[in-house]
């Protein structure tokens, strides 16, 4: 049986000048709208919150049609039962954090209630700022307490347009652990508005890549990272792999972990993670080194053999190599390099990685913060 898209979107509208014309599907999970400023993420958002109408098309959240042109419905923002939360906090300064939490819960009905409200503060950390007033908070902590009451109105669909984009890297860093612990724990689906590539990477199950109001291309982190013709989009410095792996294995005497994926295994200083732990490791493209035969004598840990699938060389000095090593690898080497060896598409190589190379960044956990051991 086919299995129904959670969100299904297919708009049309004008904004002066610019045109948005998108569709996508999602089937849970964190669906991530990725793309440069200007794009249309944000109009796109504000169509799916019904702040904007669309001039055609329809919008479908869990099966509630919110919006079909032709059927001629069109539910109001208030009755979408959408979550939304921005780039600013935006509570409400004169209630206590454990108002501004229970604001929007209190307007409905018990029954219509599906977000325990214990849960939540457990969940996002919240307890000891219940009696604060938000002027008393921190960026970070005003964004998990916006993130709380979005949850505690029970919607059906939680929006989050750059809800990262006012903090600082230390903020941001106490952020992500908790909206994975939204995605893994609470099951509900989101619409994450980001132009930051590793955010991205590091949350979403989905991710649509839009580009002048259009959509390139949706599906899979994995797949889509794989892909060379989009790097123009997703950024050529980040430019890398994704890669699904298990915490497998540890080296206590040295200090590693070991992750293992599509019958290979990578060896990454340690973390605190169980065996069985799963993770999205990120290897950059820039990170990866080629070789025709194994080498002897190395200190990299990581030595995959694949074979080479695609080579996209510019004019400048560099280029990117695609190889399967059961799994697509991307490599980042000269086109000197590419010269003297001899690389073509189909040639056997080795793919070596330093351990490294993999900082706490390069991982997404969802459920828990990652960290390295003795950190």
């Amino acid at each position: 049986m086919t299995q129904a898209p959670v969100i299904d979107v297919n708009v049309r509208r004008r904004f002066g000048g610019f045109q948005l014309d998108t569709q996508f599907q999602a089937f849970g999970g964190l669906t991530a709208l990725f793309g440069r400023s200007g794009a249309g993420k944000t109009s796109l958002v504000n169509l799916l919150a019904g702040l904007e109408r669309p001039e055609a098309g329809r919008i479908s959240v869990n099966g509630h049609v919110l919006f079909d042109s032709e059927a001629g419905i069109d539910v109001p923002p208030e009755g979408r039962r959408l979550g939304y939360v921005f780039q600013e906090a935006r509570l409400f300064p004169h209630l206590s954090v454990e108002s501004n939490l229970t604001y929007g819960m209190k307007l409905l009905a018990a029954s219509e209630r599906h977000q325990d409200a214990g849960q939540v503060i457990d969940l996002l950390d919240l307890a000891p700022l219940l009696a604060r007033r938000p002027r008393t908070l921190s960026g970070g902590e005003k964004q998990r307490v916006a993130l709380g009451r979005a949850l505690l109105a029970s919607p059906r669909l939680l929006l989050m347009d750059e809800p990262l984009a006012s903090l600082d890297s230390a903020r941001k860093n106490e952020i992500l652990p908790f909206i994975e612990r939204l995605r893994d724990d609470i099951k509900l689906p989101i619409v994450y508005v980001s132009h930051a590539l590793e955010e991205v990477i590091r949350l979403a199950d989905t991710m649509v890549i839009l580009s002048d109001g259009q959509v390139v291309a949706s599906g899979g982190v994995e797949d889509l990272m794989s892909r060379l013709d989009l790097r123009p989009l997703t950024g050529r410095y980040e430019a890398g792999a994704v890669l699904s792996v298990t915490v497998t294995g540890r080296d206590a005497d040295f200090g590693l972990s070991q992750l293992s994926f599509g019958g290979n295994r990578f060896l990454v200083p340690a973390l605190d993670l169980a065996e069985g732990a799963t993770l999205r490791l990120r290897v950059r493209a820039r990170d990866v080194s080629l070789s025709l035969e194994a080498p002897q004598g190395s200190s990299i840990l990581n030595v995959f053999e694949g074979t080479i699938t695609e080579i996209e060389a510019g004019e400048g000095a560099q280029a990117d190599v695609l190889i399967d090593i059961g799994v697509p690898l991307m490599a980042r080497i000269t086109r000197k390099s590419i010269h003297d060896l001899g690389l073509k598409p189909g040639m056997a190589v080795h793919a070596l990685v330093k351990a490294v190379a993999i900082d706490r960044y390069s991982l997404g956990h969802g459920g828990g913060r990652i960290h390295r051991t003795g950190d």
